[in-house]
């Protein structure tokens, strides 16, 4: 086959900068290793542009992701790539997640204006995982939501909008962000969302790319299956405020996981150590010490 006859394979990706830098991180990395061709085909989904309203109200992680399901199963893109904490439990019949990337920065991050702090505005949170948590780290400090992208939010925060953000550490190191990092939350303090940190490629089922093994790393997706097999079986959803956080040592891996079944109330929490290969049977065992 000659180089113009090479096969150009469709990245799919959200049009936001933070998925765009995901997508051309995964793009150089497949590349640096295999003679393919990838573009990245960025598309608008649902939850970019509903951003008056929680996700819980209108639909879940899934919107995230709808428009790219779509894009797949229709041949218009032959890949897709997702942050995992935006991925629902569920895959849509015919899709499959082919690989979990390296894993970067799990821990969640405070985000100060640009102008010192502002006590008296409320720190923005989306989600009533890192609201619960910091309720109980801080229990003065007043949270509210926010939605948008990682730039819109940090654009409101500098407005004046609110006195602080919590926001992941992987995505602002992904856009070059760092700096913006006023506080890191250990895990001891703040549990992760499920998957925070990590990539994911979803391609149809019947369909099997070689290439997506420069992509993978097999402990990533031994903490990934054991996040989401824990997430699975407590029932969780969008509006469920459940951290979870795996690391492998070795041929082990341990599991936390956190809980809140009523706001206000201590949460459930654990964990579980095992076998890494046991990977989504110890985030069924965990679930089942949570509840």
């Amino acid at each position: 086959m000659s180089f113009t006859d090479k096969r150009v394979y469709r990245a799919g990706t959200r049009e936001s900068a933070l998925a765009l830098a995901q997508t051309d991180l995964l793009i150089r990395r497949i590349q640096e290793s295999s003679n393919v061709e990838l573009l990245a085909r960025p598309m608008k989904t649902s939850g970019d542009l509903l951003t008056d309203r929680s996700l819980a109200s209108i639909g879940g992680k899934g919107l995230f992701t709808r428009e790219l399901d779509r894009a797949l199963l229709e041949g218009s893109i032959d890949l897709a790539v997702h942050s995992l904490k935006d991925m629902p439990c569920h895959l849509p019949d015919g899709l499959a997640i082919a690989a979990f990337s390296k894993r970067e920065d799990p821990r969640d991050v405070l985000v100060l204006p640009i102008t010192g702090p502002s006590p008296e505005k409320p720190i923005g949170c989306s989600s009533k995982r890192r609201a619960l948590q910091l309720a109980r780290l801080f229990p003065g400090w007043k949270t509210a939501p926010v939605r948008g992208n990682v730039l819109s939010r940090l654009e409101k925060l500098d407005r004046g909008e609110y006195g602080a953000l919590v926001l992941a550490a992987a995505g602002l190191k992904r856009l070059g962000l760092a700096r913006r990092i006023s506080r890191f939350f250990e895990a001891d303090e703040m549990l992760p969302a499920p998957g925070q940190g990590i990539l994911c490629v979803v391609i149809r089922a019947e369909d099997d790319f070689p290439f997506l093994r420069a992509a993978a790393d097999p402990d990533s997706a031994c903490c990934a299956l054991a996040e989401r097999a824990l997430v699975e079986a407590l029932g969780g959803g969008c509006a469920s405020a459940i951290g979870a956080y795996a690391e492998v040592d070795g041929r082990r891996l341990t599991l936390r996981g956190l809980s809140f079944e009523t706001p206000g109330v201590t949460p459930l929490q654990g964990s579980v150590r095992g076998e890494k290969t046991e990977a989504e049977a110890l985030g069924r065992h965990l679930a089942r010490q949570l509840r």
